[in-house]
């Protein structure tokens, strides 16, 4: 197995590459998806969620209420980061256990972080780290068009992120996506020669 991580700021695209990705053969392991997964009902994160943030975050079907819960938890620093310690933990054990799972496999595992950092290199056990990169204007042209934020919230997003150069700075291989699908796909076929050459021989 040759575990991938795979990383972009918003509007680089870095949904697309996966989904292409996919396409080819690799195995995904979403953080986004992951992160609904721990909070449904019995999930690692559920109860946690409520003995901290109360009843008041429960939807009627007994689902936690997403906006409920972000209008309680986003109040300020100290309550975000309280939310992150239940929530994070949670998912990076998932994470590494979807990983642990196809350890044995000669899979091209992809792992999407939005968030990633150096420290995943080691807590997930990533043999690769792929950034989707695109210029600023671009993802926020992205944004405003194909997803409907309004620009100033795309830039106030955009601005809390880390810098495209710190997220390169960690980077095995940048894929260009400044370019339009046709051109994405001409990247992304790159990418998985370059990651089949990489695992070969196969990664343990």
């Amino acid at each position: 197995m040759l575990a991938v991580g795979l990383t972009g700021g918003m509007g680089s695209g870095k949904s697309a590459v996966a989904d292409m990705l996919v396409a080819r053969g690799a195995v995904l392991i979403d953080a986004d998806q992951v992160a609904r997964d721990v909070v449904v009902p019995g999930g690692p994160a559920y109860q946690p969620l409520i003995d901290r943030f109360g009843d008041g975050i429960v939807a009627p079907d007994g689902t936690i209420d997403r906006p409920a819960l972000a209008a309680v938890a986003f109040v300020d620093e100290e309550t975000r980061l309280e939310l992150n310690a239940i929530t994070h933990p949670a998912i990076g054990i998932a994470m590494i256990q979807a990983r642990d799972a196809l350890a044995e496999t000669d899979k091209i595992v992809v792992l999407a972080i939005p968030l990633l950092t150096a420290m995943h290199r080691d807590t997930v056990r990533l043999h690769k780290v792929v950034v989707v990169d695109c210029r600023i204007e671009i993802a926020l042209t992205r944004l405003v068009a194909q997803r409907g934020f309004d620009r100033s919230d795309a830039e106030a997003r955009i601005r809390s992120q880390i810098s495209r150069e710190e997220r390169v700075k960690e980077a095995d291989y940048v894929l260009d996506n400044s370019g339009d699908r046709t051109a994405l796909e001409i990247e992304v076929a790159k990418l998985w020669d370059w990651l089949t050459a990489a695992a070969t021989p196969a990664q343990v």
